[in-house]
């Protein structure tokens, strides 16, 4: 069962249904201010080939599972990069990866 799947619909947060930020660009998910020791937490499969930051697939950031737009987890929610921290549901990055995706507004209603 993948990580997504094992979500129960009645505990997804509007973040868990989205994953637009972790979706949208390579340039993205950087390293910025993370010490050694925290980036020693995540797996070095997921981990750019030039330390710069977390692996992507395309443009999605391989630590997200899931499909975008219905049900997605973080593998490394716990140690993510600080960028991905600071992203906050609603804010500008949020709005402009939600639009590249094709989806409304965070905080209004779909349909």
């Amino acid at each position: 069962m993948s990580a997504a799947a094992a979500i129960d619909p009645r505990d997804v947060s509007e973040c868990q249904s989205c994953g637009a930020c972790c979706g949208h660009s390579t340039a993205w998910p950087r390293f910025s201010l993370e010490s050694d020791d925290e980036l020693a937490l995540i797996p070095a499969a997921l981990v750019a080939e030039d330390l710069s930051g977390m692996r992507c697939d395309g443009n999605r950031c391989a630590a997200l599972s899931g499909e975008i737009g219905k049900a997605v987890t973080c593998r490394v929610y716990a140690v993510r990069p600080i960028v991905c921290r600071d992203c906050l549901p609603g804010d500008d990055a949020c709005q402009m990866a939600r639009a590249a995706a094709g989806m409304g507004k965070w905080g209004e209603p779909s349909g």
